[in-house]
């Protein structure tokens, strides 16, 4: 496996089966790396071209992250919402370079996002909804912190041509990313009229073999 170097963000690619390809770009959860959801790929359809990107924040010993988690006093944690915004805007760097850089479709974007990864894909998606067109989110949770002028939020998928439709997952007994906080997600999306799916699995915090082929069903819908 070649990690590439020469764009914005380390990464791996799993080439498609044609020219023109909608991109499915993988996003990793905290203290991971760009191979761990590249595991998903040789299972997902070669119709799709796959890059697996390498957070920016390295962490010990091969890790990285796309913002801090950092931790009160009293042992409460609470998220670096400067860094992941500066992570989102990061990334959107990067999609243009991988339009530019690999023979992909310019208008079918696709991301799956895996607990941190996947609050990075909710606020990716929702504050520029155009840009997407499934949107997979694993075990995470939605932040509204992360979306830019929220207040637009409504108008700006009531006016755009382009309308993202998601896939949420999450274990019941999650550790990690309560599954309370994940439930949240679908209440949001529904009062904004945008389409959804939502789907437990009585797993912890992580995908489970029944949870990756829902997901690979719907990914590969209307291909």
């Amino acid at each position: 496996m070649k990690t590439f170097t020469d764009l914005s963000l380390k990464h791996v690619i799993r080439p498609a089966n044609k020219e023109n390809a909608p991109l499915l770009l993988l996003l990793h959860g905290y203290g991971s790396n760009e191979e761990d959801l590249f595991s998903f790929a040789p299972e997902i359809s070669q119709d799709f071209f796959i890059v697996s990107a390498r957070a920016p924040y390295n962490m010990v010993p091969q890790g990285a992250a796309w913002y801090a988690i950092n931790f009160d006093a009293t042992g409460g944690k609470f998220s670096d919402v400067n860094q992941a915004k500066e992570s989102m805007a990061l990334l959107l760097k990067f999609i243009e370079e991988l339009k530019a850089h690999y023979p992909i479709s310019k208008d079918k974007i696709n991301i799956l996002g895996f607990s941190q990864g996947a609050i990075l894909s909710y606020g990716l998606s929702l504050s520029h909804p155009a840009l997407f067109n499934k949107v997979v989110c694993m075990s995470g949770y939605l932040n509204e912190e992360m979306i830019e002028q929220p207040e637009d939020l409504e108008s700006r998928f009531r006016e755009s041509e382009n309308q993202p439709s998601y896939f949420i997952s999450h274990g019941t007994v999650d550790q990690v990313v309560p599954y309370a906080w994940a439930k949240l997600a679908p209440d949001f999306l529904k009062k904004l009229n945008i389409d959804h799916v939502f789907k437990d699995y009585p797993i912890g915090h992580g995908v489970a073999r029944d949870n990756f082929y829902d997901m690979k069903e719907w990914l590969e819908r209307d291909l």
